[in-house]
């Protein structure tokens, strides 16, 4: 009775599917990024018109590597913005940080702004009701990419369509004006932008401005347009009354939230945000090339050079002389294991940083780099894994902004590369099997020096006191050297985990799952 009770079960769900599908595309609105023109008349475009017309085809760039920054900045992009704002994002967490931001976006929407929103929805649940509301907003369209048909059960979606589902849109871009845009590894929440408790990730994005922002809207434009991305009311009623969640007034969030107003506070009182308000902003001009797949990866039918790898591998080129890899989620597979060893064997100096397990957000995916850390490690290929860095602890300083204001852990989430010290990689893209065959991707390639000699400092001097060192005895066994002031610390195990986690890792090592993390 059980196996003819799960039988029709079964039955139920893919009959329900077969008479589900999604909506016909061809009542969309057409609309495309503001134009050159108009731009270079926002307070924004005639702010940098000065100095950008000395500068020929060279784009303006800062790195935002501090957790605060990274969201004043976008604050002060969606207050700033007269015309247009695009965004586009994987993760738009219902938190603090999260409802400010939107709550800005929807300001800018009633000053007049266009306001243009698109989501993957795999993670839109909790933002639902925002969604509905501003979507009914004359200024404010709201877009998800690959929806879920069935909007209660995500897991009857992957169940049902898993070919389609399981393809994302990881793109994560904040475009003010068609002038300035925010590009990187930051999604939108808490854990992203230094706020709030639990894990907090250390993450890099980067401002720009100049030509390449005009590359990045026109991306944007192809997305909003795909055969992937749908009219929020097209796929959920936004007439039904959880559309009465409206966004609140900014300054009425932080006037009934003091703790939320001791960091914006906090916040707009660094030295990068003085010197953004007071126009002294000194950006970095330099050649920018955007990389990006084509929106079509997320129906499965992107090939050659509509792939972000393959763009990666024909502008970056082979490395001469070194490679510095920083990866949350370092899934190099077989293939790129091998490519990396052969690297190794030409006489290239590679490093590598990624996530301990005892720092993962997510264990699995750490399964399906460990197994491959030996082979790396024998070739001559440095690792080190990033530690679970406490607010309280010996990191909790002034330099180190995202284990000073939560009360949580932190963890690895940027998304960087430099070569041969002279190109260096920001985006989203991991160095992993779904941002190469599933996920769509999105990043800069930037020819700058300076930059990448502030990525090998990094590695010189700060990963070996806020990361472990991998190291491979003459046995053939793992250690992991812990360095701090004044002291030294072997660990013959993993450090900062449970026999369960270490067990469960070795478990998912064994299985034949890379091509899905």
């Amino acid at each position: 009775m059980k196996v003819l009770h799960f039988t029709l079960c079964l039955v139920c769900i893919f009959s329900v599917a077969g008479c589900a599908s999604l909506p016909p595309l061809n009542e969309r609105s057409l609309s495309q990024a503001l134009s050159p023109e108009k731009a270079a008349n926002t307070t924004i475009g005639r702010a940098i018109a000065a100095e950008q017309n000395e500068r020929n085809d060279h784009s303006g760039i800062i790195p935002l590597a501090d957790a605060w920054d990274a969201f004043a900045a976008r604050i002060l992009l969606a207050e700033e913005a007269e015309k247009t704002l695009d965004v586009q994002y994987y993760i738009w967490r219902a938190d603090d940080t999260g409802l400010l931001l939107f709550s800005s976006l929807y300001e800018a929407a009633e000053r007049g702004v266009r306001v243009r929103l698109l989501l993957d929805d795999l993670n839109t649940t909790a933002l639902e009701g925002y969604l509905q509301y501003a979507h009914n907003h004359p200024n404010f369209e709201v877009r998800l990419f690959n929806p879920f048909v069935y909007r209660r059960s995500r897991i009857l979606g992957f169940i049902t369509d898993f070919d389609r589902a399981n393809r994302r849109m990881h793109n994560k871009s904040f475009t003010a004006d068609n002038v300035a845009t925010i590009v990187g590894g930051r999604n939108v929440g808490d854990a992203y932008f230094g706020a709030g408790e639990g894990m907090l990730f250390n993450d890099l994005d980067v401002l720009a401005v100049g030509p390449v922002v005009r590359e990045v809207s026109a991306d944007f434009d192809l997305f909003w347009h795909s055969a992937s991305s749908y009219p929020l009311h097209q796929i959920i009623d936004t007439t039904s009354p959880r559309s009465r969640y409206q966004p609140q007034p900014v300054s009425l969030i932080l006037h009934e939230q003091a703790e939320l107003l001791a960091y914006m506070t906090e916040v707009m009182d660094t030295a990068f945000i003085g010197s953004v308000l007071a126009g002294e902003v000194a950006f970095d001009w330099v050649d920018i090339t955007m990389v990006s797949d084509d929106p079509s990866k997320g129906l499965g039918d992107a090939t050659g050079e509509q792939l972000i790898s393959n763009q990666l591998a024909k502008i970056l080129g082979e490395p001469s002389s070194y490679l510095e890899l920083v990866s949350p989620y370092f899934v190099p597979t077989r293939a790129g294991t091998e490519a990396l060893i052969n690297m190794a064997k030409r006489g290239v100096e590679i490093t590598i940083l990624t996530n301990s397990l005892e720092a993962t957000d997510v264990a699995m995916v750490h399964a399906g780099y460990a197994k491959w850390r030996k082979p790396l490690l024998k070739a001559g290929i440095r690792i080190f894994e990033m530690r679970k860095i406490q607010p309280e602890g010996e990191l909790a300083n002034d330099d180190n902004r995202l284990a000073r204001f939560g009360s949580g852990a932190g963890s690895l989430h940027a998304k960087t590369f430099a070569v041969d010290g002279e190109r260096v990689f920001v985006g989203s893209f991991n160095f992993d099997p779904r941002s190469v065959a599933l996920n769509t991707e999105l990043g800069f390639v930037i020819d700058s020096p300076d930059i990448a000699q502030v990525i090998d400092e990094t590695f010189k001097e700060r990963m070996p006191q806020q990361a472990y060192e991998l190291k491979i005895s003459a046995s053939g066994r793992l250690y992991w050297i812990e360095r701090s002031p004044g002291r030294v610390q072997r660990h013959d195990i993993e450090p900062g985990t449970s026999w369960l986690q270490r067990s469960s890792a070795w478990f998912f090592s064994l299985l034949p799952i890379d091509w899905l993390l």
